[in-house]
């Protein structure tokens, strides 16, 4: 059975403390040693309690929520087909 998951993006100050703790709350999907955040997926139903903990951590700066699964990812091809223009 799949649960539903929302994605958050971490932004932290300590590369260690995060991939040391940030386990506890959701699973990690990847880690930016450049960027300083890490890209992670938690339970839909207690996104927003699990963004108010995080937040409380001292090595965190930022929280923002991740809007990928609301994107609209089904496209129509509503223009002409210009294939048969561009022959030699």
């Amino acid at each position: 059975m799949l649960t539903d998951r929302s994605g958050l993006i971490v932004w932290v100050t300590d590369l260690k403390a995060a991939n040391k703790h940030l386990e506890r709350y959701g699973s990690v999907h990847f880690i930016s040693k450049r960027l300083h955040y890490a890209a992670m997926y938690v339970h839909a139903s207690k996104l927003e309690e699990t963004m108010k903990q995080l937040q409380k951590l001292a090595f965190v700066k930022k929280v923002e929520r991740s809007y990928r699964n609301e994107i609209q990812t089904e496209y129509t091809n509503n223009g002409a087909d210009k294939s048969n223009f561009y022959t030699l």
